[in-house]
């Protein structure tokens, strides 16, 4: 696939390229350059959903697609409206989310190097996970690997198949992320102060861990599933009419002070209202026509001496 920016944020170009600009869009076509991708599917019983290569989003992303959605009218501006709306709201969501961690997968979300072209990570996770679903066959490898349990109230929960850098975060969601490990990175962002909340969000503007926070976890998977407490609830305790009703009566009134039971999961800037999905990243499922992102020793050194500068 070619990609040419387009979007809102194009996080995909700044992600695979560095840069969202045309002509370097038109080049690597040309070209014929070739950047292997992961991708996640996105199922709900079974059934297939979507497919995902860049933000898997619930909770506070979430909310904000679903509600920006209902002010197209508004143009490009409806994001910052909806995104300040959806942060004074500070909603949190109580589930369940499972994961396999990607122990094939080299490096750790919280590494300093990021993913850049001819990644060495890249290239050896894709052959350690091809040698190991050659060796013991993908169906008895999923068996045999225990799955991790977290349980809790959230207020986002990401995951993200690459770094996700826009121009108004420059190093992304996730900066360590790679696009072609076979991996996600899975980011949980629990229950907190809406203080807390707003210095994590103002640390994806920064070059501070993002992740420097109590709460605050990140984990490198290669599949997860998450099921809503709502959900929980309706299918331990289906006959208990009056109780669904009554929920239901809280989540159309404003007025009522009740917590909403459920998100919107955003799935590369659409909506999708399954919450309860099963994820599994397929590793380098698709080829762009992009080379990743190459080092710019210039702007590295450029970084450094203004950070000495502030130090001093």
């Amino acid at each position: 696939l070619g990609f040419y920016f387009s979007g809102s944020t194009d996080c995909i170009c700044f992600s695979t390229v560095g840069i969202s600009d045309p002509v370097t869009s038109a080049l690597h076509i040309i070209v014929g350059d070739c950047q292997p991708l992961d991708v996640s599917a996105v199922h709900h019983n079974n059934t297939f959903l979507k497919y995902s290569v860049s933000l898997l989003g619930y909770g506070f992303y979430g909310d904000i697609l679903k509600d920006s959605e209902k002010k197209r009218w508004m143009g490009p501006i409806r994001y910052d409206y909806s995104g300040f709306k959806t942060f004074l709201s500070h909603h949190y969501y109580e589930g369940t989310i499972s994961f396999q961690p990607a122990k094939h997968a080299l490096g750790s979300p919280r590494d300093k190097d990021s993913c850049r072209t001819g990644c060495y990570i890249c290239k050896k996770s894709g052959q350690q996970l091809a040698e190991q679903h050659k060796e013991r066959g993908l169906k008895h490898e999923e068996d045999e690997e225990e799955w991790k349990v977290i349980k809790g109230k959230f207020l986002a929960i990401n995951a993200v198949n690459m770094s996700c850098a826009c121009p108004r975060s420059p190093r992304g969601l996730s900066p360590a992320a790679h696009l072609a490990d076979g991996s996600a990175d899975l980011i949980l962002v629990r229950k907190c102060s809406r203080f807390d909340f707003l210095r994590y969000l103002v640390r994806h503007t920064n070059q501070d861990d993002q992740f420097d926070f109590s709460f605050v976890d990140v984990y490198r998977v290669k599949s997860f599933q998450f099921t809503s407490k709502l959900s929980e609830d309706n299918e331990s305790n289906v006959t208990d009419i009056g109780k669904k009703r009554f929920g239901h009566f809280c989540r159309d009134h404003p007025a009522c002070c009740c917590n909403i039971s459920n998100s919107t999961w955003n799935c590369d800037g659409e909506t999708l209202d399954s919450s309860a999905i099963e994820v599994r990243v397929h590793c380098q499922l698709m080829k762009l026509f992009a080379r990743g992102i190459e080092e710019n020793s210039k702007d590295e050194a450029a970084y450094s001496q203004s950070s000495n500068e502030q130090l001093l």
